[in-house]
């Protein structure tokens, strides 16, 4: 199994098998989609440029990293193709969201 070095090593193919969604882009949507995910049961991976989001974010949610998702080899890392659910939520910057959500379709 692959281990992720966003996220210290640790491995996420376990969390894409289970009940999971990734969110991409914790802004005011993906945060506040993100949380009520989470209180409903559902393990989130969530994914921000912003380190301060990240920071504020961890051990709110089932794993939260700092990445460029505009990369596809950081896509695959995080084992995001993987996840049956996946949110594009990159609000502030369309060129981002729209190379993201391209990365995924493939």
């Amino acid at each position: 199994m692959a281990k992720h070095p966003f996220l210290g090593g640790r491995d996420l193919t376990r969390i894409a098998e289970a009940d999971s969604v990734a969110v991409i882009g914790l802004g005011r949507f993906g945060r506040a989609l993100a949380l009520e995910l989470m209180a409903n049961g559902t393990e989130v991976l969530g994914i921000d440029t912003s380190e301060d989001i990240v920071q504020d974010l961890n051990g709110k949610l089932t794993h939260v990293v700092m990445a460029d998702t505009t990369k596809e080899e950081v896509l695959r890392q995080l084992s995001v193709p993987e996840f049956d659910r996946v949110v594009v939520a990159i609000g502030s910057d369309v060129q981002a969201s729209i190379l993201t959500t391209s990365l995924l379709l493939r």
